[in-house]
């Protein structure tokens, strides 16, 4: 049992998990010295994803009491309510969350499983953010074999995880997810700084050693980044992993993360060889680390403070994800976790992504991050056509600028990344005059004609160029059938169904639509049925013309299609190191 703190916070939630079978955490909230007509309210997002979610849609209110009697309880908008009660005497406050989201951005409860995050279930009190809130959390008979963890401070806390935390603020409650169940657990140390690594749901071929040395390994590769032999900014650290049929994705936190992954992608008991899928998970694992530091503590001004009750706008997600996304598999590179030829696919990925992508010309990377509340999470068949996405083409920018400086000679981009952690004083608020002022204070000049033109404009990058300065060239690469047709389509059931049709390409000219059916090719002599695109060739050479036969709405619809010519194309490279020395100097030690 771990005792720390006795005193009772201002604000304290106490979570039940009883009614587990029908998915719902009940949440009594006391307030212990609530103001008159006592305000609370539910987050409509959770910082790091960048979608109004309205976690209120799960919340069910069951009532409020003050000194024995009922309180009212009034709805003033979709996530806000007001207490008629008086000041100064505790407020409890009875309610529900429905938790049936598997994802790393809301809450889960089963007979398995709990997982959530304290923007779904933790009401803010309005007016007393700033105290400290307790987290009590007991664990019924019938959950003897679980434990919990989670990054939050101990106050008195079972060896099974269960009981009570402590966080300093409304922030720091929500900013650290809990997880429960019977999850395997390990941990160890990076740096001298304890780290816990969590796993739920894996196979039985799990081989989880493995997997705790090449976190460790990226945990001590990244703290090096950017501290030296310097402590980190956190006194321990946790690694939530769900682990599902099939799934990806992952959340950063002040002192943990949550993360989501295949379980084909882990690595299994008697594998020498790191998989694909392995590879992209400690990628992933990689970028959520990275984001403590840039992110959580060096962050946007505009997330100075954070408004959990609307959309919180910056133009720097180029530079706080996309810059992340750069590092975080060149620092799986540095660990010696991915070797050359590896890390060169992925990048080529990452550049294919982005030339694959027509709406870059429309949309620069700035204001794809403002736009990321209703573009980037609400994608449909246009979004290529219209947008860029900040993750991979701000990694290329980050690509670019680190090139770039290597080429002048004087600095790297990790020696501005961590001129940035020391001119916000350990990590605070920045915004792009700030990068430009370290890139002229570390190099004698000025580099906003370059961000300009990176990030403010939609022409290329200059990739081709920058490469070549490090021993790496970028070769044209045969285009496949789908992108000389500008299509991107999904194949099953005996048919093949457009999904996307790619701006300025064949399938475009030939109008064709997302959503169409493509039924069947007619040539001048016959017809033939279509079950994958793949098969087009069969029935018509390249550069002939055909006539495309789709559904759609039920309606056929007969479309002339000239098939494209093969050869390579302009929005599918490859990398080829032509100066092993020079790339070694880039991709080797930082």
């Amino acid at each position: 049992m771990t005792t720390l703190r006795p005193t009772s916070a201002a604000v304290h939630y106490r979570v039940d998990l009883s009614a587990r079978h029908e998915h719902l955490y009940r949440i009594e909230l006391t307030v212990h010295a609530p103001a008159a007509q006592q305000e609370l309210s539910l987050p409509v997002w959770i910082p790091g994803s960048y979608l109004v979610r309205e976690f209120s849609k799960n919340l069910q209110m069951r009532g409020a009491r003050q000194g024995g009697q009922p309180v009212a309880l009034h709805q003033l908008d979709k996530c806000r309510w007001r207490a008629d009660c008086a000041a100064g005497q505790p407020l409890t406050v009875h309610y529900e969350v429905a938790a049936y989201d598997t994802s790393v951005r809301t809450a889960w409860l089963d007979a398995c499983r709990g997982f959530f995050n304290g923007t779904s279930l933790c009401l803010r009190v309005h007016g007393q953010e700033a105290l400290a809130h307790d987290l009590e959390i007991e664990r019924p008979q019938q959950l003897a074999g679980w434990s919990l963890a989670t990054g939050l401070a101990p106050l008195r806390v079972a060896r099974s995880g269960f009981g009570s935390y402590r966080a300093r603020d409304y922030d720091e409650l929500v900013d650290c997810p809990v997880e429960l169940g019977p999850f395997w657990s390990i941990r160890f140390t990076a740096c001298n700084v304890p780290h816990r690594l969590v796993v739920a749901g894996a196979a039985p071929s799990f081989d989880g050693h493995r997997l705790v040395r090449d976190v460790r390994r990226i945990c001590e590769e990244v703290i090096e980044f950017w501290h030296g032999d310097a402590r980190p900014p956190f006194d321990s650290y946790v690694f939530l992993l769900n682990v599902v049929g099939d799934g990806y994705g992952g959340l950063e936190h002040r002192n943990s993360t949550a993360l989501i992954c295949a379980r084909r992608d882990l690595p299994r008991l008697g594998q020498e060889r790191a998989s694909e899928g392995y590879q992209t998970l400690l990628g992933l694992i990689s970028h959520e680390y990275f984001h403590t530091w840039n992110v959580k503590r060096l962050r946007p001004a505009d997330f100075t403070r954070y408004d959990y009750a609307q959309e919180n706008y910056t133009r720097l997600l180029w530079f706080f994800e996309g810059f992340t996304s750069y590092y975080d598999d060149l620092l799986l590179r540095r660990a010696g976790l991915i070797d050359h030829a590896s890390y060169l696919r992925l990048l080529t990925k990452t550049i294919n992504q982005v030339l694959q992508t027509p709406g870059r010309h429309l949309q620069s990377v700035a204001q794809a991050s403002f736009d990321a509340w209703v573009k980037y999470y609400r994608q449909d068949e246009n979004t290529p056509n219209a947008t860029v996405s900040y993750y991979t083409k701000g990694a290329l920018v980050g690509l670019c600028l680190d090139l770039a400086l290597r080429r002048e000679g004087r600095v790297t981009l990790d020696d501005v990344m961590r001129a940035l952690w020391r001119r916000t004083e350990g990590g605070g608020p920045m915004g792009e005059d700030d990068l430009l002022a370290v890139l002229q204070e570390l190099t004698g000049r000025d580099w906003a004609g370059e961000i300009d033109a990176w990030v403010h404009g939609t022409g290329e990058l200059p990739l081709a160029e920058l490469l070549a300065a490090h021993g790496i060239t970028l070769k044209l690469q045969d285009a496949s059938l789908a992108q000389r047709l500008g299509l991107r389509v999904s194949e099953g059931n005996g048919g093949v169904q457009v999904k996307t049709v790619l701006r300025g390409g064949a399938a475009e000219a030939a109008g064709l639509m997302a959503g169409d059916e493509w039924l069947a090719v007619e040539t001048p002599d016959e017809g033939w049925r279509l079950q994958q695109l793949d098969d087009l060739p069969l029935y018509v050479p390249p550069g002939a013309d055909c006539t495309a036969l789709v559904s759609r709405d039920r309606r056929l619809l007969r479309l002339p299609l000239r098939l494209p010519a093969e050869g390579p194309g302009g929005d599918t490279v490859y990398l080829d190191v032509a100066d092993a020395a020079r790339a070694q100097r880039w991709l080797g030690t930082a």
